[in-house]
């Protein structure tokens, strides 16, 4: 017979232990070891990115039919939607950093290994709400890395610091397209579930009031690489793009510098009333927003500090941390311009599409929008996805072929 003493049970517990800590460690850790870059441009480079570990796992969503949507005059909740596909994320992450992008009718993300089942209960939870209360069919998907290298793609990505508060995903390597092509295809997808529970949209909102241009046009602009495009040819055609851009004031950015405007009541406080009454009936939940908006507009209106909250500073900050620009396995802004800056940009993205390096969709609009996620009103942390309020990037990419 053999024996074990009570000790060397403990020891080897122990150091199995250790063991999986380690390897939870090394691949869950990832995303915090990536220093953010600060100047954009940067990002145009491959060089800018780190691969993501295999085990990773990437999810997608999108609306099904957004067009309709946008066509019905919904595309502030078609937008909503696609936030809340974040929202729900970071909630379940219990807002651990990892990298999230959005892309107007829809968003990309994606997390370590041991975050996949909550991150799909969270996906499959705003499939639920978005047809139970806008009857709006959202498909999702999850993979891993693994997967979508053995598929003949890649995903690369890199942080971009928008402010001292918050910083941005970017992804490149093909990847985060695939995926979303084969959950469009059918051939991956989420499948639904009877325990599904309402999801947690903690911190969603859609207050502001749209910002009209203040140079002629929102232009939103989607590119992607052209079929057999190499990533460097790619890069270049980013930079260039750039660069145009980078001679407008603040490179474009549609919001003001002291943030959008605000006003009582709120376009979006039905909508906002569908994000968070939680089961509540909805006119309480919008009766229950009134007072709320209310007191919020009389804040901003007298600009007087609430505590910790200082309304100058946050309606700054809002501008600095919003997602006019990033990186989605190409280009995606929603720039405010003049029409000779267009012509620019339209002309080095024909050329380009014309040696076959790219395909792109531009859309012009009045007004850029914005849909919010804020953790907290008293820090810097609150992200800001801004789209073109007529269509914006669903409309661009619809005209990629």
């Amino acid at each position: 017979m053999i024996r074990i003493s009570a000790g060397a049970v403990v020891l080897v517990t122990m150091a199995n232990k250790a063991h999986d800590m380690a390897m939870i460690s090394e691949t869950s850790d990832f995303y915090d070891t990536i220093q953010p870059v600060d100047d954009f441009r940067r990002l145009s480079d491959v060089s800018a990115y780190t691969a993501l570990p295999d085990d990773w796992v990437v999810g997608t969503a999108d609306i099904v039919g957004s067009t309709k949507e946008i066509a019905a005059g919904r595309y502030k909740t078609v937008n909503m939607i696609g936030a809340a596909v974040i929202s729900a994320q970071v909630n379940a992450a219990a807002h651990r950093s990892f990298p999230y992008v959005f892309g107007g009718d829809g968003a990309g993300f994606a997390v370590w290994p041991e975050q996949r089942a909550a991150a799909e209960r969270a996906l499959l939870a705003v499939q639920r709400w978005a047809r139970e209360e806008f009857d709006i069919e959202l498909r999702a998907a999850t993979t891993t890395v693994a997967e979508i290298r053995a598929a003949g793609q890649n995903v690369r990505v890199a942080r971009h610091r928008a402010s001292s508060g918050v910083d941005y995903g970017m992804f490149s390597g093909g990847g985060m397209a695939w995926a979303e092509s084969e959950m469009k295809s059918g051939n991956l997808r989420l499948r639904e579930t009877e325990s599904v529970e309402r999801p947690d949209l903690t911190g969603l909102s859609c207050r502001w009031s749209n910002m009209p241009a203040r140079n002629g046009i929102v232009l939103s602009l989607v590119m992607k690489a052209g079929q057999d495009a190499s990533e460097t040819a790619v890069a270049s055609v980013a930079s260039d793009i750039i660069s145009v851009v980078d001679g407008l004031e603040r490179s474009g950015h549609p919001v003001p510098i002291n943030g959008p405007g605000f006003r009582f009541p709120p376009e979006g406080i039905g909508l906002e009333a569908r994000v968070s009454r939680a089961g509540r009936s909805l006119w309480r939940q919008q009766a229950a927003l009134f007072v709320q908006n209310a007191f919020i507009w009389a804040i901003f209106t007298i600009g007087r500090r609430l505590g910790k909250f200082e309304p100058l500073h946050y309606r700054q900050m809002t501008a600095r941390n919003a997602d006019f620009r990033k990186f989605d396995d190409g280009l995606k802004m929603t720039l405010d311009c003049d029409p000779v800056t267009r012509d620019k940009i339209r002309s080095r993205l024909e050329q380009a599409q014309a040696d076959g390096v790219i395909r792109y969709g531009l859309h012009e609009q009045d007004e850029a929008m914005m849909t919010c996620f804020v953790p907290s009103p008293s820090e810097d942390t609150h992200v800001h996805f801004v789209d073109g309020a007529a269509g914006g990037y669903a409309h661009a990419a619809a005209q990629i072929v």
